[in-house]
């Protein structure tokens, strides 16, 4: 009887459904002066725009110049520049125009994923890490 209940609950475990990553997707529009994120859910869009904290995009939306070696991607300044929310459309200007021929990348954090007990467990998540995905543009 153990045994069976033990395979049920190993059964049950493997079976859950993986989450679904965000489907993101990034364009550069204005003459490849501004960049369009789409995809954010839009929870998190209307929870943030309420935030009067100034800067709050650049924790979740960071926009980062992509350097030559790619190892060092973690530790490269932030640009800056500005957010604007239009449309369940988050839009990002930098303050000095992105350069010809040069790649960037937006590192977007996923503060809510990945946090139950089995990430833990599983070693997918450690205690003070943050997930996130990097989004390369040209």
């Amino acid at each position: 009887m153990k045994k069976l209940t033990m395979l049920l609950l190993l059964f049950s475990i493997g079976c859950t459904q993986k989450p679904k990553a965000p489907a993101l997707h990034i364009s550069l529009i204005n003459n490849k002066r501004s960049v369009k994120i789409k995809g954010v859910d839009y929870a998190i869009i209307s929870e943030i725009n309420r935030d009067s904290v100034p800067g709050i995009w650049q924790g979740l939306l960071p926009v980062y110049r992509m350097p030559a070696d790619t190892d060092l991607k973690s530790y490269q300044p932030i640009q800056s520049g500005s957010y604007q929310l239009k449309d369940s459309a988050i839009f990002f200007t930098p303050d000095t125009p992105f350069v010809k021929n040069q790649t960037y990348f937006i590192r977007y954090y996923q503060f809510g994923e990945g946090n139950s007990i089995w990430d833990f467990i599983k070693g997918k998540k450690r205690p003070g890490s943050t997930r996130y995905i990097d989004l390369s543009f040209k």
